[in-house]
């Protein structure tokens, strides 16, 4: 079978790499400086009491957070009448599961949230073999004010307001990350989300990070040794009591 592309010399193969690595490296500045004017955002204090329903009883939004000041909610597609969770969520959380250890110890909890009674909840999540924090919003505005749920007044109307803009009705639930931060006199503030095709970037603790207040929290020249560690080497305490297996 003939090969589609242009058959070269490892001479033009470098030379044409360098010319693709000379637009990355553009592209990975323009990143950062837009990572750079997401943490300059202006926040919204979150004046609304919310709960929730998880592994550890009734709890608030504030709660969540763990002993974290940043709190990462991951809008997980699950209605209360879903016999199962979305499939894209599930590809999502296929990937960060393995990343909450490093996230809990960075100041940044991480937690899905979606309308479905816990018990519903619970049976996926082992059927997944998941071990983050997943908790019920069921009979909550918590979705409905972070706009990833949507009424049947919306499906009827053919109308719901998504990503920031209104559109055509598209589901009951939708994709999104939103995240919060809580100063030190407990009050939260939501301060990012992100939806739709903005969550497809997200898959590392880097990516994550980069939706944060804080960002990547460290020192100047960017060294993760200064923080990072092996998962089994973080403190037990800490990791046990975010992680529920």
């Amino acid at each position: 079978m003939e090969s589609p592309h242009k058959i070269v010399s490892a001479d033009e193969w470098l030379a044409a790499r360098r010319a693709l690595l000379t637009e990355e490296k553009a592209l990975l500045k323009a990143y950062d400086a837009l990572a750079t004017k997401r943490r300059a955002l202006p926040w919204v204090k979150v004046e609304k009491r919310y709960e929730f329903d998880g592994p550890d009883g009734r709890e608030t939004l504030a709660d969540l957070f763990a002993g974290r000041s940043q709190l990462i909610v991951n809008h997980f597609m699950l209605g209360p009448d879903w016999e199962e969770g979305c499939v894209g969520c599930s590809f999502g959380a296929d990937q960060f599961d393995g990343q909450l250890v490093h996230l809990i110890n960075h100041d940044v909890m991480l937690v899905a949230v979606s309308r479905a009674p816990l018990t519903k909840i619970r049976a996926f999540q082992k059927r997944m073999g998941w071990h983050f924090k997943w908790v019920s919003s069921f009979g909550s505005d918590f979705n409905f004010d972070y706009q990833v749920s949507f009424t049947e007044e919306d499906r009827t109307r053919d109308r719901a307001f998504y990503n920031f803009e209104s559109g055509r009705y598209m589901s009951d639930e939708m994709p999104g990350f939103s995240v919060f931060c809580k100063d030190g006199s407990g009050q939260v503030f939501h301060t990012y989300s992100v939806f739709a095709r903005g969550t497809d970037q997200l898959g590392s603790t880097y990516s994550f990070l980069d939706l944060t207040p804080k960002g990547r929290n460290e020192p100047p020249g960017g060294n993760l040794t200064a923080w990072v560690r092996h998962h089994d080497n973080y403190d037990q305490a800490m990791e046990n009591s975010c992680c529920h297996r």
